[in-house]
């Protein structure tokens, strides 16, 4: 879905909207900067500061600034800034080999890399900022966008909603007509010449949303939650979402559906269109990826601020334990037939501590979901979007997709994105599927068939991925002293 990030006051013709400081006519007295609204992991503070250098040249001069240790570090970039030492970057990735058909050697496997997933993506898109309406006099209204106006950052914008025209479609491309968006500025038509002009049910589609508008929040350089965001939404229904916990990590405020705005004339005085999660060359959705690369960079960093803004606790690796949570599924399909005969041979290893969880939105809040995937060091499940909670395990931890239903890509490559282990079934003649005759109206497609494992391989798998959590040097640096 498309978002509109207001940064400023929203104002309206007839109302103001966001409006949330008192109209005066005398200047109010400077404030010294509230520290608490930079609620940041403690990781990402350095990069930060790096960043902002106002704040943190006043971080220097007052005795109070919580981030005096941060300060020590003066020269940690996330990579995308124009004076960043490469070796000082906050990650970059690993590559096993070189693929001749994208790369031919591994340093160039590792850029290549780093520009499609990492944070030279980032820096891409900033490569790409042009101005596309230019402001005449202070005041004036703005437009700067990237190639293929994936990213658009705008001052003083006008959205002139007065006659809307909604329909069932939630993403009308001519919703908007001619003279109902705009502000006043030069066009630039040379730079305009050049460009190319998720559903909230499911995890995997709608995560989508929440990495692109972190991305997109790098792109600006803002990380503040004192902002409104606007669905631009098309139709006349209500959003709906199960995930909706997640928004507070972006913004203190509810989320703005557009029709909000209908009947009205409305102004924006700073704000921004996030990045498309679905668009060509885009992010997390049908990203192109160089094979055997994998990254502990930006994706890794959206996984810590998510979890640093929800508050989600880690507890560390339990003494003696490899914690195992068996994700089940009560939908009709992709099933684990013979679950608890899986369940009960884990249970037989003192090693694993072993948790089964259906992740129903109604039995467990989704807060409550990312504190057990955060608190696991195995993930085991069928093929869906419930896989996608791989994005909050632990950086030793091992995501096993039990079966990927013939969609091979799909969750490997997000495991790869985000810098963790990712195991799947091999063996298929140890994969035993639900007869035919039980779903004739589907057929056997993998996606609507249950399936029942072989015992002996199942253990073997999981056993491999409990050696590689606890040689893991994260896991072993986090673990009580007494287990190693």
């Amino acid at each position: 879905m498309l978002l509109l990030v207001a940064l400023g006051i929203v104002f309206s013709s007839t109302v103001v909207t966001t409006e949330r400081a008192a109209n005066s006519n005398h200047k109010p007295p400077a404030q010294l900067l509230n520290y608490s609204r930079i609620s940041l992991p403690p990781e990402h503070v350095p990069y930060f500061l790096y960043n902002n250098k106002r704040v943190a040249k006043q971080c220097r001069l007052d005795p109070l600034c919580p981030f005096k240790d941060a300060l020590l570090d003066v020269s940690a970039c996330w990579g995308y800034e124009k004076n960043c030492d490469p070796g000082k970057r906050f990650g970059y990735p690993v590559c096993t080999k070189a693929d001749s058909g994208w790369a031919r050697s591994l340093e160039a496997a590792q850029e290549l890399f780093w520009k499609q997933a990492d944070f030279g993506y980032v820096k891409e898109r900033l490569s790409e900022l042009k101005t596309l309406c230019k402001a005449s006099k202070p005041g004036h209204s703005s437009l700067r966008c990237s190639s293929h106006t994936r990213f658009c950052k705008a001052t003083n914008l006008y959205l002139d909603l007065q006659k809307p025209r909604r329909s069932h479609e939630r993403y009308k491309e001519d919703f908007i007509q001619k003279g109902e968006i705009g502000g006043f500025c030069r066009l630039n038509k040379r730079a305009l010449a050049c460009v190319e002009t998720g559903e909230g049910v499911n995890m995997y589609h709608h995560f989508c949303d929440f990495v692109n508008l972190y991305i997109s929040q790098h792109i600006n350089n803002s990380f503040s939650t004192d902002i409104n965001i606007v669905m631009w939404d098309t139709s006349f229904y209500s959003y709906g979402d199960l995930f909706s916990e997640t928004w507070k990590a972006f913004s203190e405020y509810d989320i703005i559906h557009l029709k909000t705005y209908d009947s009205k004339r409305v102004c924006f005085k700073d704000a921004f269109f996030s990045l498309l999660p679905r668009m060509r060359y885009g992010l997390f959705y049908n990203t192109p990826l160089i094979s055997d690369c994998y990254s502990e960079g930006m994706f890794r960093a959206f996984s810590q601020h998510v979890l640093h803004r929800l508050n989600i606790l880690h507890h560390g690796p339990k003494e003696g334990r490899v914690r195992v949570t068996l994700l089940a599924r009560s939908t009709e399909y992709r099933r684990i037939l013979n679950q608890v005969e899986l369940v009960n041979a884990l249970k037989t290893v003192p090693l694993l501590e072993v948790s089964v969880v259906d992740y129903k939105y109604k039995d467990v809040p989704f807060l409550e979901q990312l504190r057990i995937t955060h608190n696991s060091d195995i993930f085991i499940g069928m093929h869906g979007a419930g896989l996608t909670h791989l994005l909050f395990l632990p950086d030793w931890a091992v995501i096993f997709e039990l079966y990927n239903c013939q969609d091979e890509s799909c969750y490997r490559d997000l495991a790869r994105l985000r810098g963790i282990r990712y195991v799947t079934w091999q063996k298929m003649d140890k994969v035993l599927p639900q007869d035919k005759g039980h779903h004739p109206t589907l057929g056997d497609h993998p996606k609507f068939t249950n399936y029942s494992f072989d015992v002996g391989e199942f253990m073997r798998l999981v056993l491999e991925a409990a050696d590689y959590v606890t040689h893991h040097p994260k896991w072993q640096r986090r673990a009580p002293h007494d287990e190693l």
